[in-house]
């Protein structure tokens, strides 16, 4: 794997350069720059470069929640991209004030242009956040469906949180700390997106409370924040694996055994998708569903599901066809 090189920013100069990517055979481009990040006509304009000259280049973009409209969404749906999206408040009078309506109103913009994006976030960094309005920033994050929920917190030693008050406290922000890394393992790590609301209901729980748990069971596992578990390190089966050890107890304890086969069906074949687009290389999956019906809209509810859907156990294989990752039930 070649090293990671840094530069500094320059769109004019990135566009100029863009012919020459191909032949220095760079696949990749990440734009990370905040002054970039509000700038439409910038960002326009190296969209379109992109798409004349660079076509097979992914781009992973840093973009104000405020330049997203549909001339970008158009130009977006034409690029190989992950759009990054920074889900944060606005300090105002000592408050954190968060704007659903304007979140909500980009979004629907981008699910409906079929734009992949993914959400930055962080917990007591700003001055007026509470614990309480992260969670409910989370839980409201998680029901955008974005690709990833990313902390930069993580892994910046420089961003620290904001001094202990009466509204955040120390504790406060090590349970946080401690949701982020949960959420980093089973739903960015993990690659949960598709599947991921779908287990909320019949547990009947809020995705604050589900990253809760997950967080202290990861403790008690010994693959918590501070255990030097790397949830990027290690292969995404074993990753999966985590998440279905988890899984099983989280819905006996709930009393929803009777779902526990529906729900690893879900998750292993889900994981096998997200392995073959990555890496290319076909899988087989054992389901005691058909494949055909776990990739149904019917999925979305898991009890409906498993009262109307008969078993129907086989193998299937997951492999690329004509750059898209299909199945063909063995």
């Amino acid at each position: 794997m070649a090293s990671e090189k840094i530069y500094t920013f320059d769109a004019n100069k990135i566009i100029s350069s863009l012919p020459d990517f191909a032949q220095k055979e760079i696949t990749e481009l990440t734009v990370n720059d905040p002054e970039f990040s509000g700038d439409k006509k910038q960002i326009c304009n190296l969209l379109q470069a992109v798409s004349e000259q660079c076509p097979e280049l992914f781009v992973s973009l840093l973009a104000d929640v405020n330049v997203i409209d549909s001339k970008l969404c158009n130009l977006l749906k034409n690029v190989y991209c992950s759009l990054e999206i920074n889900l944060t408040g606005l300090e105002k009078n000592g408050n954190l004030l968060f704007d659903k309506k304007l979140y909500q109103n980009k979004i629907n913009m981008l699910n409906a242009s079929q734009v992949v994006f993914g959400f930055n976030m962080d917990y007591g960094v700003k001055a007026g956040d509470t614990f309480k309005s992260f969670k409910d920033r989370l839980d409201f994050a998680v029901s955008l469906y974005p690709n990833h929920i990313d902390f930069a917190q993580l892994f910046d030693k420089e961003k620290k949180c904001i001094k202990s008050t009466g509204i955040y406290s120390s504790k406060d922000i090590e349970t946080s700390r401690n949701i982020a890394f949960a959420v980093w393992t089973f739903y960015s790590c993990g690659r949960a997106v598709p599947f991921f609301n779908s287990l909320l209901k019949p547990l009947k729980i809020s995705a604050n409370a589900f990253f809760s748990d997950f967080s202290e069971w990861q403790i008690c596992s010994n693959c918590g924040v501070d255990s030097g578990f790397d949830p990027e390190v290690v292969s995404h089966q074993e990753v999966e694996k985590l998440m279905i050890k988890f899984l099983e107890q989280k819905f006996e304890e709930k009393q929803k055994s009777h779902l526990i086969p529906l729900v690893k069906d879900v998750v292993k074949l889900n994981g096998a998708f997200a392995r073959v687009s990555e890496t290319g290389l076909e899988e087989i999956v054992e389901t005691v569903y058909s494949p055909d019906d776990l990739l149904s809209p019917q999925i979305f509810d898991l009890q409906k599901f498993f009262d109307n859907i008969p078993l129907e156990s086989n193998s299937t294989k997951v492999f690329v066809s004509d750059e898209c990752v299909d199945y063909r039930i063995m």
